[in-house]
C-alpha cells in the first residue's frame, strides 16, 4: 500500500469518527461488561446454547454483507468466534453503522448461542456497540473457511511491529504463551526445592560475572557513570556469603556485543546458586530440570536446528580435551600452545599468535567441536585461562577447572562452575584479567573490589549455573532466531532510502 493510500484510507476513518460522534455514538467508550471470553463460551456452548445475554467483545476480522443479515467474525484474546446479525434484529441505524464499521474495530455484542446449517457455532448478535475506532488498516489478511492467509507474512516488519503480527497471525501468541509456562515451571522447580528468588541490581558502578562488552549510562544526581549489567553473578554469590544458602533470579542482561541468529543485545537469563555443592551435583540439577520442563509440556522430543532432541535421554558427558581431541585430531598430551596455534591454522581458524593455550583449544573447541554436539552433552573441565570465576580441578595441576557447559543441537544452553572461593586466588585471577584490559581485550573482565573484599569474608563451597532463557524457549517452541522468541527484538534502523 502506498503512503498516498494509507493516507487516504486514515482521513476516510477520521471522518467516519466524525459522523458517529455527531449521531451521538462514542467510538472510545470506557469498558464493555463482558459474560464470556470467546473460548469460554464455546466450551460452554452445550449449557448456554439459545440463552440471551451472552455478551462477547473483540475485534473485527472479517465481515460478510449480504443485504439484510451479516456474517462477521471477531477475535479476543483466547479465540475467534462467528457472529451473525440482521436488520431486523439490530434496527436499522445499527445494523447500518455494523455496514460501515472496518476490520479492526473492536465491537461488544449481546445475544444468544446458535449452531448454523453448516454446523458452526456462532452468535446471533440482539446488541451491538462499537468499543474502538480503528483508524490505521491492518494488514490484508484474507479468510476462507476460517482459516487466514496472505497475512502479515514480511519478517523484518513483523519484528517491528509485532503488535500487528499478534493480530494477524495469531498462532505467534502461543509461542509467547508457552514462553510463560516455561518460566512458570522453572519457578516451580525452584521454589519446590527451598531456593529463594531474588533481585539484584541492573544498574551497577562496575559491572563483572562474564566476559562481555557492557552498555554505559550516566546517573545525573550522582555524577557518575554506570553500567548495565551483563550478568548478576556477582551480587548472587555476596548473598551466599551473606548467608543465603540457596538463590536464584530471573535477570534481564544487556550485552553490547553483535546480533544474529541467536543473540540479542538485551536478554533473559536464570542464574542460581548453591552452598556446599559442586559442578557434578549441578549437571545432575540441569539434567532434571531439563527433564521437567519437558514432563510440565507434556513432551519429550523437540525439534531445534534440524535435530529431533529427546530430552528424556541421559545427557552425555566428556572433558572439553576429550572432545578436542576426537574432532581436531591433536594428541593433547604432548601439545603445548605452539602446537595448537599450528593445528587452528590447519583449519583457518582465526587465532592471534599471542593466544594463550586455553585460548586456543577453546578457539579449537568453537570451530570444530561445538557443531557436532547434537545430543545433550555437558562438556565438563575448561582451561583456568578462560574461566576466571571457577575452582580448579581437584587433584590435578591447575590447567583446567570445574566448570561444564551444556550443548543441545550445536548451541550452548547452560554455563556452571565449581565456584572459585580463594579470596587469594581470585584477586590474582582478576588481577590478572585487570592486566588483559589494559592491553586492549574489552571483554576480560573487570576487578570488583568491593566483591574480592565480599569474598575474604568466607564464601562456603557453592555452585553456580547461568542459562540463557531465550535460547531454551527457541528449544522447547521449536523456532529458529532469538527474534521469534522476543516480543520486541532488537531492530537496526529502518533506511529511508
Amino acid at each position: 500500500m502506498s503512503e498516498r493510500t494509507l493516507n487516504e484510507i486514515i482521513d476516510q476513518r477520521k471522518e467516519k469518527i466524525k459522523t458517529l460522534v455527531a449521531d451521538g455514538i462514542n467510538p472510545y467508550p470506557h469498558k464493555y461488561d463482558r459474560s464470556h471470553t470467546v473460548t469460554d463460551a464455546l466450551d460452554q456452548f452445550d449449557d448456554i446454547e439459545g440463552k440471551e445475554g451472552i455478551r462477547l467483545a473483540g475485534r473485527l476480522m472479517s465481515r460478510r454483507v449480504m443485504g439484510k443479515a451479516s456474517f462477521a467474525n471477531i477475535m479476543d484474546g483466547s479465540g475467534r468466534i462467528q457472529l451473525y446479525l440482521s436488520r431486523e434484529e439490530l434496527g436499522v441505524d445499527v445494523y447500518t453503522m455494523f455496514k460501515h464499521l472496518d476490520i479492526g474495530d473492536f465491537i461488544g455484542v449481546s445475544g444468544l448461542l446458535m449452531t448454523t446449517r453448516t454446523g458452526e457455532k456462532t452468535l446471533k448478535v440482539l446488541e451491538l456497540t462499537l468499543l474502538s475506532k480503528n483508524i490505521r488498516p491492518l494488514p490484508n489478511v484474507k479468510e476462507k473457511d476460517g482459516q487466514l492467509f496472505d497475512g502479515f507474512e514480511d519478517k523484518e516488519q513483523r519484528y517491528r511491529k509485532r503488535y500487528l503480527d499478534l493480530i494477524v497471525n495469531p498462532d505467534v501468541k502461543e509461542t509467547f504463551i508457552k514462553r510463560a509456562r516455561i518460566y512458570k515451571s522453572i519457578r516451580n522447580f525452584f521454589d519446590t526445592h527451598d531456593y529463594l528468588e531474588v533481585e539484584t541490581p541492573i544498574l551497577q558502578p562496575l559491572y563483572g560475572g562474564a566476559s562481555a562488552r557492557p552498555f554505559k549510562t550516566h546517573h545525573n544526581s550522582l555524577d557518575m557513570e554506570l553500567f548495565l549489567r551483563i550478568a548478576d553473578e556477582l551480587y548472587l554469590k555476596r548473598l551466599i556469603i551473606g548467608g543465603f544458602e540457596k538463590v536464584y533470579e530471573f535477570s534481564r542482561n544487556f550485552r553490547n556485543e553483535g546480533m544474529d541468529r541467536t543473540h540479542n543485545p538485551e536478554f533473559t537469563a536464570i542464574e542460581w546458586y548453591e552452598a556446599y555443592v559442586d559442578y557434578f551435583f549441578l549437571m545432575d540439577q540441569v539434567e532434571a530440570i531439563f527433564k521437567h520442563l519437558a514432563h510440565d509440556l507434556g513432551q519429550d522430543v523437540f525439534e531445534f536446528n534440524g535435530h529431533e532432541i529427546d530430552l528424556t535421554k541421559p545427557f552425555h558427558r566428556a572433558t572439553m580435551a576429550e572432545l578436542v581431541q576426537q574432532y581436531a585430531k591433536v594428541d593433547l598430551s604432548t601439545a603445548d600452545a605452539v602446537d595448537l596455534l599450528a593445528v587452528c591454522r590447519e583449519n583457518k581458524i582465526d587465532a592471534a599468535t599471542d593466544a594463550n593455550y586455553g585460548q586456543l583449544l577453546d578457539a579449537l573447541f568453537d570451530e570444530l567441536v561445538e557443531p557436532n554436539l547434537i545430543e545433550p552433552t555437558f562438556v565438563t573441565e575448561y582451561p583456568k585461562a578462560i574461566s576466571p570465576l571457577a575452582k580448579p580441578k581437584r587433584d590435578s595441576d591447575g590447567t583446567f577447572v570445574e566448570r561444564f557447559e551444556l550443548f543441545i543441537a550445536g548451541a550452548e544452553f547452560a554455563n556452571a562452575f565449581t565456584e572459585l572461593n580463594d579470596p587469594i586466588d581470585q584477586r590474582e585471577r582478576l588481577e590478572a584479567q585487570s592486566a588483559l584490559r589494559s592491553a586492549g581485550d574489552e571483554e576480560a573482565q573487570t576487578l570488583d573490589e568491593d566483591f574480592l573484599q565480599a569474598l575474604e569474608s568466607g564464601m562456603p563451597p557453592t555452585g553456580g549455573v547461568g542459562m540463557g532463557l531465550d535460547r531454551l524457549v527457541m528449544l522447547l517452541t521449536g523456532n529458529r532466531s532469538i527474534r521469534d522468541v522476543l516480543l520486541f527484538p532488537q531492530m537496526r534502523p529502518e533506511s529511508k532510502g
